[in-house]
């Protein structure tokens, strides 16, 4: 195991700059998800981290070593592709084992580990087969258990289960986070999809733009997202957001329609008034009278629940209602949200408004994270 130290790491291309002064701690056999979009700069970071990129400014260390100047092979990390890179030509025993290899290990060394990996993964009756013969989940364990045999200090993932169909990225999610808790090696794991981010880690680094958002606990960060980028990229759905006003002496929030939500005074002492974003989970929203006027618009249908999507002060608000019902496109509907379910936001800056005090009531958010499952309830 090996902690991985990140300091004023930057990335640029000529002139642009795609990675802006990164700072990360990453603790030895820590499973650690770096999350964001295309284009957000994980990959490139994961791939300075292995040495795949050259690094225009600032330190990684691995096990207390900068390793800026190291070549791949000299820095202890094992990386898992989103292609999974196999030979072609080799068996699966022969990819496995090719790393022993070419580090001169005896044929009946090379035999024994290989069985041993092979097995650990499901792939024992596989080994003389070539990749070609294999199915997408089969071909990318092959590809982990190339990485596994090495024994690495550290294993980085770029977004393996890309490729994968929906029943396999669960099998593999599952593989990956025992895979984790055997051996115990510090992960990082670079992917766009929320859902692997909080089935898988120990922490997450939220990335936008080049830049960390935010890192924490995979319920933290749903609970207390520190953005609105934050908020509305982790959960299925979103945070619903609704821009308006702040009035501190009344404990309301005046939307842009002139509709008023009440917010618990005593969570945010600190609040101003001013321009303000309020943010509410699907799952605190109920539908009935006596609430937020707005207009229907659609439902998905989840089998035991609906997420009712309408219209709000011309913003979408979603809500996660169990059980089904049928409505017309159009038609009037009302939604009551708890003043302690709101979460406030500056709105200039999209940051979560300063000063908040623990909710004196918070929905329990550990036992459901993805949507294969009910969805998280809200803070």
């Amino acid at each position: 195991m090996a902690q991985i130290a990140i300091r004023g790491v930057r990335k640029t291309y000529g002139k642009n700059e795609v990675v802006h002064g990164i700072d990360l701690d990453i603790s030895s056999g820590e499973l650690v998800v770096i999350l964001g979009p295309s284009g957000c700069g994980k990959s490139t970071l994961l791939r300075m981290v292995a040495g795949l990129e050259a690094i225009s400014d600032g330190d990684i260390s691995i096990a207390g070593k900068i390793v800026n100047k190291l070549e791949p092979r000299e820095r202890g990390c094992a990386m898992v592709f989103q292609n999974y890179a196999l030979y072609p030509h080799m068996t699966v025993a022969d990819n496995i084992g090719y790393a022993l290899k070419i580090a001169d290990i005896s044929k009946a060394d090379r035999r024994e580990r290989v069985k041993a990996v092979a097995t650990s993964l499901g792939l024992g009756e596989f080994l003389d087969r070539k990749p070609g013969q294999l199915s997408g989940g089969q071909r990318q364990r092959v590809a982990m258990g190339r990485a596994m045999i090495r024994e690495p200090k550290v294993f980085l993932y770029d977004e393996p289960l890309s490729n994968l169909d929906a029943r396999l990225r669960v099998a593999m999610r599952v593989e990956i986070r025992k895979l984790h808790q055997r051996l115990g090696a510090t992960t990082l794991f670079v992917t766009h999809d929320q859902i692997e981010a909080m089935t898988l880690a120990d922490r997450i680094v939220v990335m936008n733009k080049g830049v960390i958002e935010q890192v924490g606990a995979p319920v933290e960060i749903y609970q207390r997202p520190a953005t609105t980028y934050v908020a509305g990229f982790i959960g299925t759905p979103g945070l619903n957001l609704l821009p308006g006003t702040i009035d501190p002496a009344k404990g309301i929030v005046t939307l842009e329609d002139g509709q008023e939500l009440a917010y618990d005074r005593g969570r945010w002492p600190a609040a101003v008034l001013g321009p303000i974003t309020a943010g509410f989970r699907a799952e605190a929203v109920e539908l009935g009278s006596g609430g937020l006027s707005g207009t229907y618009e659609f439902s998905e249908e989840l089998g035991a629940a609906q997420l009712v999507h309408g219209t709000v002060a011309k913003s979408i608000v979603i809500a996660h209602i169990v059980g089904s019902s049928r409505r017309k496109a159009g038609e009037p509907l009302s939604f009551r949200v708890a003043p302690q379910h709101l979460q406030l936001f500056d709105q200039r800056s999209g940051r979560r408004l300063s000063g908040e005090k623990s909710p004196e009531v918070s929905l329990d958010a550990a036992s459901d994270i993805v949507a294969e499952r009910p969805m998280l309830m809200p803070a």
